[in-house]
């Protein structure tokens, strides 16, 4: 892909779109092309222009701009006539034409063909759009998918005809019929480590068969198989052919025959252009008659018939043709841009070929063409007149007024506010957007969120999106906070904020978050539009108050829990020797130091550990370690020290688990220890020319002289001097030393945590600790794990000890890029995905203002890579019932004043004949049916507000405006029924 040349012809919102996120993905050089010029039009949804450059060439406008995104790509503009020799001069290796006509993009589609360049042409009018694709006669796709190749640890393996192969009981194997693997390690059938991929066919989850093993020698033990992914070819038609053959990508199943009536419409619409010299108007019925009727035409000639629905979309299209919306570009930029990488990477299937898409639903229930509405959709001369013209002054006046609550500033964060700016929310003086991010900027999230530059790096994320984004639209109202939003600053986002705003628009990255978030818009009773992305993955769900199910209504399956024996001594996987890893760094040089720092400045902290009985020793030994015998008094010493850990971890500790199992071990039942998930490991011999060994040693003497406040040292010859100077004890193996072989006998200490035996004087350590006070003023510096900060050594301590126990147990290794993803948990975002998904939020929330009927609304679900765009309706609230008044999660009874908990019981009574059995508020109970009767007598005349001060003892919050209360009734059957809760206003 860095060597990938692209040309983008057309810079309106859209091609600026493809251009932002191909430019952030590190392409060689985007060049850009444009004959028209930036007009006011254009403001609606080029985030790159504004009113100062009204009147200039289009791509001239924004190219430095787009060329600050990216360092590494070469942006440049060109003027030259767009024929075949400009294209193989460019040595282009694809082409993108944005809002073309079909006869030019055809025309310049022929030309790519001519030249061996890829096309794609991609169109918005305004809530409607597509894509072309075409990528040649013989595109080669290496990895459809973009998942990681599936690998298990075989169990099994029979000699036959077919051969079974088994995985281990806990890992689906993940394939599927036609799926290739290979082999690797595997004990006793060895002559499948070196054969060629194997076709497989599925059996079950856990196992699969593959060709005649009767030859081959018996299976013993361990062994991975690895699936194989094979390159596949793509034909593709030229777009002369293909807009009389066309091939759709489908999107919304609600919408499964669409893609043919707008295949049908956007071709009738340029040639209504052609015939009319410009484009359908809005709530212009006339032109729409028009439209139809060529579109008719059209259907026809392909054996296609046109329904009253389908007419719908017509008009609807012609009503949105000169109109422009910055929800559409990003959705469409995004999906487009990602076709580009595809087609410079050969990495995700394409797009074949066609792929149209609507958002007419958010026009839903508005007759365009009444002659009441005229006024509706006539232009203001402001910059939101493009999208104006389709959603009409109604909706804009909406958007002006809007306070929305945006929380998080990241690569969603920046991408909704720079939609938001351009759909000039938030523009009026009654409007509002509060974004919060506790986050400062780092190197790494330069390419995925736009508005940050590298001068950018270590300010705080929502005080520079919000300056940015005012350069973007002067007229926006933001407040940029950097708050955590959660039970510590709530009074910060109390009721009178909460209460304030149009909605909420998570942009998160933790589940926690989510759901606090979640049940503040549950209570007050905001509408939530959730977003999130996993590289090429997406989501959004929308959240209606009344109408659909929370966030929290439904979760996720919790992560699978690893074992921590598996951890510590049978890793059979990269994802545990990282764990490990990071367990270790957190041990050496985080809570080492905060053990010696404990100990010298808590007088206590000695007899403190005595109530942790199982963790005294090893914290002792570290402390003692750390002030006597290892203490380090020049870099000399941190460098034996990271060699001593070297042999401890990779070579002593392996060769003492293999003395207590040996490689012919077997269980109490008599079958191998070492087999199925547990894979015999080899001890690692240090070698000064290996140069893994090497990066653990550099790190972990770094790392250690920082601990102690030494200066460090780089050069790797200085540590090749000193290393063979360092003397290394002689393993001996103890007999004494129990190893847990499961987390049952771990629990119940069964096993020794280290490989270290014999009797050990606790006493003894204590007395030899040097006294706090002879250390007065000393501390060591704990360090902070950073995974961005390359020159920190985190990353590479990481990835070494990581990749050294992976080579203990030969499991594959993973360079330090991977390391970094898989101990981080990450899946990077990227821009491509992050604009599909914000654009798709900002759709529901048009939706939102115009109070549409839930069967309106979408959740979205996408994978680029696939390619998937996906749809479904919300899910509805559930519903309970008591006699005939129905009740979610959105309702609760509202009480006002100062209500005695008599009045408070007598609700329920008179209103359903309840008996009230208790009360809470938060974790006080207030009345139960079993509390003492002169208790009750006492407390049935005391206002609520006076039980929550002297039994829950919570003084009440000077800007608190309610209390919550739980209540639990029975009906007169004694029966217990579900209620909702009460809020009672104070003030």
């Amino acid at each position: 892909m860095a060597d990938s040349n692209v040309l983008l012809v057309g810079l309106n919102g859209l091609g600026v779109e493809i251009a932002k996120n191909v430019v952030l993905a590190g392409v060689k050089s985007v060049t850009l092309w444009d004959s028209n010029f930036v007009s006011l039009a254009d403001l609606s949804t080029h985030f790159f222009v504004d009113e100062s450059v009204i009147g200039m060439n289009r791509a001239e406008a924004c190219v430095d701009k787009l060329a600050e995104l990216n360092p590494y790509v070469n942006v440049s503009t060109s003027s030259a006539e767009l024929n075949e020799s400009f294209i193989k001069a460019g040595n282009y290796r694809l082409v993108v034409v944005c809002n073309a006509s079909f006869d030019d993009a055809v025309r310049l589609n022929d030309l790519c063909r001519a030249c061996g360049v890829l096309f794609i042409s991609a169109e918005t009018r305004g809530l409607f759009a597509r894509i072309f694709v075409d990528f040649g006669d013989t595109f080669v796709v290496t990895d459809a998918t973009g998942e990681e190749p599936a690998m298990s640890l075989v169990a099994a393996i029979t000699q036959g005809n077919p051969g079974v192969v088994t995985c281990v009981e806990d890992t689906r194997h993940g394939l599927e019929t036609g799926d290739t693997v290979s082999f690797r390690d595997v004990s006793g059938m060895e002559e499948l480590n070196d054969c060629p991929p194997k076709t497989v066919k599925v059996i079950d989850p856990y196992s699969f068969s593959i060709d005649d093993t009767t030859g081959l020698s018996a299976y013993a033990r361990g062994g991975y198989a690895i699936q194989v992914k094979q390159p596949q070819t793509v034909r593709f038609l030229s777009m002369r052919d293909s807009l009389a053959q066309p091939e759709f990508m489908t999107s919304d199943f609600a919408k499964f025959d669409r893609p043919p009536v707008l295949h049908a419409a956007f071709s009738a619409m340029h040639e209504f252009v052609g015939q009319h010299r410009t484009f359908p108007q809005p709530a212009n019925k006339e032109h729409a008659d028009a439209l139809v009727a060529l579109t008719q035409k059209t259907a026809s000639s392909q054996g296609l018939s046109l329904d009253d629905a389908a007419v719908k979309v017509i008009q609807l299209l012609s009503h949105s043709a000169t109109g422009d919306l910055a929800p559409m570009t990003a959705v469409i930029g995004g999906i487009a841009a990602q076709e580009v990488l595809k087609g410079c990477s050969s990495k995700f299937m394409p797009i074949r070929q066609w792929f149209y898409f609507d958002a007419a639903e958010c026009l839903h229930g508005m007759d365009v063409f009444a002659p009441e509405l005229a006024h509706e959709f006539q232009p203001l001369n402001t910059r939101y007149d493009a999208q104006l013209r389709v959603l009409g002054r109604t909706i804009q006046s909406k958007l002006s007024t809007m306070r929305p609550f945006l929380v998080g500033a990241g690569a969603i964060g920046c991408e909704m506010l720079k939609n938001w700016a351009l759909m000039g929310v938030a523009t009026d003086p009654n409007g509002l957007v509060t974004v919060t991010d506790m986050d400062a900027i780092e190197r790494s999230n330069l390419n995925r969120q736009f508005l940050f530059r590298s001068n950018d790096v270590s300010k705080l994320k929502s005080t520079t999106a919000a300056e940015a984004i005012l350069r973007m639209n002067s007229h926006m109202r933001i407040e940029a906070h950097a708050n955590r939003v959660g039970p510590e600053t709530e009074h910060i986002y109390h009721d009178d904020f909460w209460e304030s705003l149009t909605g909420v628009f998570p942009a998160l990255d933790n589940v926690d978050a989510r759901i606090y978030v979640d049940q503040k818009c549950v209570f007050y009773q905001k509408p939530l539009v959730d977003s999130g992305t996993l590289g090429t993955k997406g989501s959004t769900q929308v959240v209606i108050p009344f109408l659909t199910e929370s966030y929290g209504s439904s979760r996720d399956p919790p992560e699978q829990h690893i074992p921590i024996c598996t951890i510590r001594n049978f890793p059979h996987n990269i994802s545990h020797t990282l764990q490990w890893a990071r367990d270790a760094f957190e041990g050496m040089f985080k809570q080492n130091c905060l053990d010696v720092n404990s100990y010298l400045t808590q007088p206590d902290f000695i007899k403190a550990l005595d109530k942790q009985p199982n963790t005294k020793l090893p914290v002792l030994e570290s402390i003692f370690g750390s002030l006597v015998t290892q203490k380090p008094m020049h870099f000399e010493d941190c460098v034996s020290w990271a060699r001593l850990k070297f042999e401890e971890n990779f070579n002593h500790n392996i060769r003492q688990l293999l003395h207590n199992f040996p490689y012919d071990a077997v269980t109490s039942t008599g079958a191998p220890f070492w087999s199925g998930p547990k894979r015999p490991p080899t001890p690692q011999v240090f070698d000064v020319n290996d140069p893994l060994h090497m990066e653990f040693v550099i790190a972990a003497s770094n790392l250690r002289a920082f601990n102690f406040g030494l200066k460090g040292e780089r050069d790797v010859e200085y540590f090749k001097r000193v290393l063979p100077s360092i003397v290394v004890p002689e393993f001996v193996p103890q007999n004494d030393v129990k190893i847990a072989t499961n987390d049952a006998e771990m629990k119940h200490g069964t096993a020794s945590s280290s490989a270290v035996g014999g009797a050990v004087d606790v006493d003894g350590i204590v007395s030899s600790l040097p006294a706090p006070s002879s250390l007065a003023g000393y501390q060591l510096r704990p360090v902070e794990f950073e995974k961005d900060d390359d020159s920190n050594y985190h990353m590479d301590f990481i990835a070494a000890a990581g990749n050294l126990r992976a080579r203990n147990y030969k499991i594959p290794e993973k360079d330090k890029h991977e390391c970094k993803m898989i101990a981080g948990k990450i899946i990077p975002a990227i821009a491509t995905t992050t604009a599909l998904v914000t654009g798709l939020v900002c759709l529901e929330m048009i939706k939102l203002l115009r109070g549409l009927p839930m069967d309106q609304f979408k959740n979205g679900f996408v994978n680029l890579a696939l390619p998937l765009v996906s749809f479904c309706e919300p899910v509805a609230c559930v519903k309970n019932k008591i006699g005939d008044w129905e009740w979610s999660i959105w309702q609760r009874f509202d009480m006002e004043g100062e209500v005695t908990l008599e009045e408070f019981m007598n609700f329920f009574k008179e209103r359903f004949g309840f008996e009230v059995s208790m009360i809470s508020h938060g974790v006080a109970m207030l009345y139960s049916f079993f509390t003492a009767k002169k208790k009750i007598q006492e407390r049935l005349p005391m206002r609520m507000t006076e039980l929550v001060k002297t039994i829950a003892k919570v003084e009440l919050k000077p800007n608190q405006r309610y209390l919550i209360f739980e209540v639990v009734c029975n009906d007169t059957n004694k029966t217990t029924v579900d209620v909702p809760f009460v809020r009672l206003r104070l003030k």
